[in-house]
């Protein structure tokens, strides 16, 4: 009896990991204050926007996150890799939650831009009209979406966080990774 709980709760766990946003971030081995002050923002936003996509959606991918100074704002593609640059303005759920979209195909895909060119978004035109009415459309343009990209500090809200999520995944279920 006390083997397959046991065995009842691995496969359980199994099955949830399965598919599942994981990242790790490269860290210098003795980091500077700045790399130190970077990571501990970097870790805290990844931390915050992995969770809320693990609440929202099966999306799989391993993602190689890197602190790169230069980095202006924050970079992602659809290889895994995702950078911060210097500006602790972005070291934020949003900016982490808008970047991991970008790994999971968003401007990064030719599915991404055949399905824009063509509104071909199914199930996410409909998830989106649930939420803001029957004219809502999905709008793309230079690799990102609006509504609910988080494409900007302003756009923030855990409304919307949430929705970005759930937009994604539905995103993905109409084929955004071709």
């Amino acid at each position: 009896m006390r083997f397959s709980r046991i065995l009842t709760t691995f496969v359980a766990c199994a099955s949830t990991t399965s598919a599942a946003i994981t990242w790790s971030l490269q860290k210098a081995p003795n980091p500077t204050a700045d790399q130190a002050d970077a990571y501990g923002r970097i870790e805290q936003a990844m931390r915050l926007a992995v969770a809320r996509y693990s609440r929202f959606t099966s999306a799989s991918k391993n993602i190689q996150v890197t602190y790169v100074p230069g980095v202006p704002t924050a970079d992602a593609n659809f290889n895994g890799s995702l950078r911060f640059g210097s500006n602790r303005s972005y070291m934020n759920e949003r900016t982490a939650m808008h970047e991991i979209s970008h790994t999971l195909g968003i401007g990064q895909t030719a599915a991404f831009d055949r399905k824009c060119a063509a509104n071909d978004w199914a199930s996410a035109t409909r998830l989106l009209r649930s939420w803001d009415g029957a004219t809502a459309r999905i709008n793309c343009g230079g690799g990102h979406i609006w509504p609910y990209g988080l494409n900007y500090d302003n756009e923030w809200s855990e409304t919307n966080a949430n929705r970005h999520v759930q937009l994604i995944n539905a995103m993905l279920a109409d084929g955004l990774q071709g």
